[in-house]
């Protein structure tokens, strides 16, 4: 794109770089080196999750200065900011997980507001973490103006005495040591093994899963998300999206454009295909809730039950996002999706072209058993399915992938826990009996509030070998990393009243992966006794930002969003 061809006159930046009036704005942008050329070019955000929380996040800063370079060699000057990121492994199993999908919430607006206050054109964002991966997606769409996302890329698999591990055998593992079957020394030698460079969990966990929303959406270029973080072919595809997001500006290609109803029924397509984290549940329709477009629970699980699921991956398969990258990345399971009917193919992307025709020049590859053909799923539906029932009115969601049918049906009596340590607590005691269904409630997006993930007690219960053998049901959210018969979203949830709230030990809960439902053998007059004598429950957040969380979060339904959304905008950023 040729700078000095842009017509300025309707890009944000223009109220900070053009006109005398504005000249101690220019006097600002001097004092940190730009020419008078860089200052009149369009401005381009480049924003990075990096810190030094966690492996996810620790090469974002490096790949940014490969994106810089991309848009400074496209005639534009980027300028380059951080945002939080808060990660899940480090914040799994206590109360720092309440801050997790808030912190969702945190990097869109905190975005937002840097790209307005300081007028940029354009933005790359890039992410590593589960929360931080939607968060940037919300912010792009919020915005409006043309935006690319770049995934930071996934970790490289450890190995264990030969074995490859990842850190979800790290999680299992702390059940083995309580039910004796591993020991201490053990466990030490695999926690300094399984995570063995920089990126993001290896699996079809949650920050995977949104890596490969972004490219079957269209707002990453193709490829990118699936290269491991350690990959020096990280640093083409940052640059290329430097350059590329120059194009969108010259061509006037923005988010809204490409985040569509079509573009998120093909999301969730890709999510069910490659049996990733139910997350994805809660993140699209709030990606959605920004465009205005009401895309809930319920529609993405429409798309989950009529996806083939077809991508081997971990936690229910064998295979790593390093071992799909190798074989074809992302493209290869999107375009069997598409071949066979699966995708809408004529939705826009970042490359400037629609899906179909980006994965015209995609080839199937015969010699790898990563991804099946759509045509000859590993099951006829997807890996996630949705559930509803009187236990349930505003749905639930389960990952049945590496589920066989016969263990995707459950019936046991309730033991109910108020809070994730009471249930954790009797799970490492091993109070609990086999056949019961767990209940973790009080975990809701306002209950928590946070709506915290359950990973540290469901990977114990599998390492205890009881995986398959209780179910578990919560308001509260799994990892991605989760697997067993684990019901996420519960809604409404118990801090507003719901069901989940209501029942008592005893009741016999009815979970249906397969007809979709999630029952409980009580009474409406029963329901209606309960909910009289019933009142609110207090927590800990009485100030500070989980308060203030607290008291904007809807559902988990509308995926716990946090304001009006784009449908009660008058007009965009972009449009200033």
């Amino acid at each position: 794109m040729d700078a000095s061809k842009t017509d300025k006159s309707k890009l944000p930046s223009r109220h900070v770089t053009e006109g005398p009036e504005r000249a101690p704005h220019r006097s600002y942008l001097y004092a940190m080196g730009l020419t008078r050329e860089q200052i009149h070019q369009p401005l381009v955000g480049v924003a990075s999750c990096w810190n030094e929380a966690a492996p996810c996040n620790i090469s974002l800063m490096r790949q940014a200065q490969a994106v810089k370079k991309g848009v400074s060699a496209a005639n534009g000057t980027p300028r380059e900011f951080c945002t939080i990121t808060v990660t899940d492994g480090i914040a799994m199993g206590h109360a720092g997980m309440r801050a997790s999908l808030p912190s969702r919430e945190v990097i869109a607006d905190s975005v937002e507001l840097t790209m307005r206050g300081h007028a940029y054109d354009a933005l790359v964002g890039l992410a590593g973490c589960d929360k931080s991966l939607p968060g940037m997606m919300m912010s792009m769409v919020r915005l409006n103006v043309p935006s690319i996302f770049i995934y930071g890329g996934s970790i490289l698999p450890g190995s264990f005495r030969g074995r490859p591990v990842t850190v979800q055998d790290l999680f299992e593992a702390v059940g083995k040591v309580a039910v004796g079957d591993m020991s201490l020394e053990d466990l030490d030698e695999l926690e300094q093994v399984a995570c063995p460079s920089a990126g993001a969990c290896g699996a079809q966990f949650t920050a995977n899963t949104m890596a490969t929303v972004s490219e079957a959406i269209g707002l990453a270029l193709p490829y990118s998300a699936g290269a491991p973080a350690p990959y020096e072919i990280r640093d083409r595809f940052c640059m290329t999206a430097g350059e590329k997001v120059m194009e969108l500006i010259a061509k006037n290609i923005r988010p809204r454009d490409i985040v569509t109803r079509k573009s998120l029924e093909n999301a969730a397509a890709a999510v069910a295909a490659s049996g990733g984290s139910t997350n994805a549940a809660l993140h699209l329709p709030a990606i959605a809730h920004e465009c205005g477009i009401k895309f809930d629970l319920f529609d993405v699980a429409e798309v989950f039950k009529r996806t083939p699921y077809i991508a081997d991956l971990k936690p229910g398969g064998r295979y790593v996002a390093k071992d799909m990258f190798e074989v074809g990345g992302i493209p290869l399971l999107l375009k069997t999706l598409l071949d066979h009917g699966f995708l809408h193919g004529d939705c826009m992307t970042v490359t400037g072209r629609t899906m179909a025709e980006n994965m015209e020049k995609v080839h199937w590859n015969p010699d790898q058993d990563v991804v099946r053909s759509a045509a000859t799923p590993l099951t006829p539906t997807g890996g996630v399915v949705g559930l509803r029932g009187n236990l349930a009115p505003e749905g639930a969601i389960v990952k049945v992938a590496g589920m066989s049918e016969d263990k995707q049906v459950f019936s046991g009596p309730a033991r109910v826990f108020d809070g994730e340590e009471a249930c954790f607590e009797a799970v490492q005691k091993r109070t609990y009996k086999e056949g019961e269904v767990l209940v973790i409630r009080y975990e809701g997006p306002k209950g928590g509030p946070g709506m915290r993930e359950m990973l540290s007690t469901t990977a114990a219960l599998y390492g205890q070998g009881m995986g398959d053998k209780v179910a578990l049901i919560t308001d509260g959210r799994f990892s991605g990393a989760t697997r067993g018969f684990c019901v996420g979203h519960v809604g409404p949830e118990a801090a507003v009243g719901g069901p989940i709230g209501l029942i008592r030990d005893g009741d016999v809960i009815t979970l249906d992966a397969i007809k979709g439902t999630l029952d409980v053998a009580v009474s409406d007059a029963e329901f209606a006794t309960r909910r009289a004598a019933w009142s609110p429950r207090t927590n800990s957040a009485t100030s500070g930002y989980l308060w203030k969380y607290q008291q904007t979060v809807g559902p988990a339904v509308n995926g716990a969003v946090t304001h009006p959304g784009g449908a009660e905008e008058t007009h965009t950023y972009a449009d200033i």
